[in-house]
């Protein structure tokens, strides 16, 4: 199974948001080719961490697919597309962008590289390492 990361200022759509939707949301708004691609690729049930960018910089919890990339009905452009998501748990501990940077084994993680791509794929040895740091369950 595929592992990804989402991305989200908290102050736009935090985690509280994405929890307290009653199912599924819209992952819209992505307007770069390479993050469209990658909801491209992901299957329904696949994981995701939600991740809050700009201040915080930190993993707070897991979302899983819900639907499959389809229209962004945010856009009248049919080049941008999306997934739906929906909150799985809490992460026990938030993971910060500082703690993932500091550990060698998630040195080549996409984030730690190309921090500013906004959906973006995760392997399953850097999703295992991120829940143990998180003492979440996946």
């Amino acid at each position: 199974m595929a592992y990804w990361l989402f991305k989200s200022e908290p102050n736009t759509w935090g985690w509280h948001d994405q929890v307290n939707k009653d199912g599924p949301e819209q992952w819209d708004g992505v307007r770069n080719y390479q993050a469209r691609n990658n909801m491209r690729q992901m299957k329904v049930g696949e994981l995701g961490f939600f991740y809050h960018s700009i201040k915080e910089k930190t993993v707070v919890g897991i979302v899983r697919v819900a639907v499959a990339c389809h229209p962004d009905t945010t856009s009248d452009d049919p080049r941008w597309e999306c997934v739906d998501v929906e909150a799985v748990r809490s992460f026990k501990e938030p993971v910060s962008l500082d703690q993932i940077k500091a550990e060698p084994k998630l040195a080549d993680m996409v984030l730690v590289n190309n921090s500013r791509l906004s959906v973006q794929p995760v392997t399953a040895q850097e999703g295992q390492l991120i829940c143990k740091m998180g003492q979440t369950d996946a």
